[in-house]
């Protein structure tokens, strides 16, 4: 009976972790498609077209192009590699300035004639129009129906996904975002996580010790909205003040909010690290001549170098995957940062902002999940170097 019971229970084992394994496996699998489906759809969007008279030499435009040129910072043809020649653009709605509605239609049936009239007439005109009404394209050129590149993706410095005629999906100002608020977070957190560490470890008295150790550790249970709350109604006007800035919420803001939250898992691995020197090396020490700080700094610190940069590591992997706080108090600008005060966006921020309104399927919510999966490689690197670091030989 009882090794019926033994085999039960190594199969339940079994049985779990092979399913977990399998569902985590699913929602990778899940991830990296969904993510991949953006370079599937088209730059300009589904059932529309962009047309030009025949007669202009411009035979493709990217995406970067077509937006600059109907938001009117390209305004002559001659900056897209055409003749020089004032731009027109024409959308649908612009038929109503041209014709009335007699020459339109009650039911708009001469809506195309009308749209493929205008673009004839016009040498200089750049069209955004449904090809549901462009179906005689005699002497009109159409833009290429290409898919959307991955180096304009990848390299490309606006985040703009909801842009017409053509969105932008450049993810360098998301990802500069959230490798700079990490970096800074970092630099605020590891000299005071290292020196409560320290403290705790070698000079604190066993009761402060048992007091300070819950403390530190109950901070790691607080819910990040909550440190959002504090930033913005704390450190944000601080920041305003003290800098003299028009908006207090900026990439510093969310510096300091991620080392608060940093610094509990800092200051916990890199203390046990330094708990788990023998005593004996720390005797030798000062046997030897070595006064306390020496022995700290030359025996104790060298000894747990490891444990300590594992601390360090993970506080990264806390600060990168951060969403809630950094949404609140950073401004949710998806520009390039020039400056950690000004207003930036963070990958998870913009993930937790936008996945709500993106059409299911369509390209703004592939290229969410496409940042998911950039996450998940900075997440992964993470925990690739905190295995390495903890598995090195002291």
């Amino acid at each position: 009976m009882k090794k019926i019971l033994e085999q039960s229970v190594k199969y339940l084992f079994t049985a779990s972790g092979f399913i977990t394994s399998f569902i985590i496996l699913l929602i990778i699998f899940f991830l990296f498609s969904e993510g991949a489906g953006l370079f599937r759809n088209h730059i300009i969007d589904d059932g529309y077209v962009v047309a030009l008279n025949k007669s202009n030499p411009v035979n493709t435009l990217s995406a970067n192009q077509i937006k600059e040129i109907f938001d009117e910072d390209i305004t002559n043809w001659q900056e897209a590699g055409g003749e020089d020649e004032p731009i027109q653009v024409f959308r649908l709605s612009d038929l109503l300035s041209i014709y009335s509605e007699e020459e339109l239609g009650s039911e708009y049936e001469h809506a195309g004639s009308k749209i493929k009239e205008t673009i004839l007439q016009n040498e200089g005109i750049i069209a955004f129009v449904p090809k549901s009404l462009l179906t005689d394209t005699e002497g009109i050129k159409t833009m290429p129906d290409q898919t959307i590149p991955v180096k304009d993706v990848l390299a490309g410095t606006e985040w703009f996904p909801t842009a017409t005629p053509s969105p932008l999906f450049g993810i360098l100002p998301l990802l500069a975002g959230t490798l700079w608020v990490s970096f800074f977070a970092i630099l605020i957190a590891l000299p005071f996580g290292l020196c409560v560490s320290i403290y705790m470890s070698e000079i604190a008295s066993e009761k402060v010790r048992n007091v300070l150790k819950p403390v530190i550790e109950l901070l790691n249970g607080i819910p990040s909205v909550v440190y959002g709350f504090f930033g913005l109604i704390v450190i944000v006007p601080f920041l305003q003040q003290l800098f003299n800035l028009p908006v207090g919420e900026s990439g510093l803001a969310g510096s300091l909010v991620l080392a608060i939250m940093a610094l509990p898992t800092i200051v916990t691995v890199a203390e046990d690290a330094m708990r788990n020197c023998p005593r004996s090396m720390r005797e030798a020490s000062l046997a030897l001549g070595a006064n306390k700080w020496q022995t700290i700094y030359k025996v104790v610190i060298p000894y747990s170098i490891s444990g300590i940069t594992s601390g360090i590591v993970l506080g990264i992997g806390r600060a990168v995957g951060e969403t809630m706080a950094v949404l609140m108090v950073t401004g949710n600008a998806a520009v390039m940062p020039t400056s950690i005060l000004e207003p930036l966006r963070t990958i998870p921020a913009t993930i937790a902002a936008e996945l709500g309104e993106a059409p299911t399927g369509e390209a703004h919510y592939q290229s969410l999940f496409l940042l998911g999966v950039i996450l998940f490689f900075i997440t992964l690197f993470i925990n690739l170097s905190v295995e390495y670091i903890s598995s090195r030989k002291r």
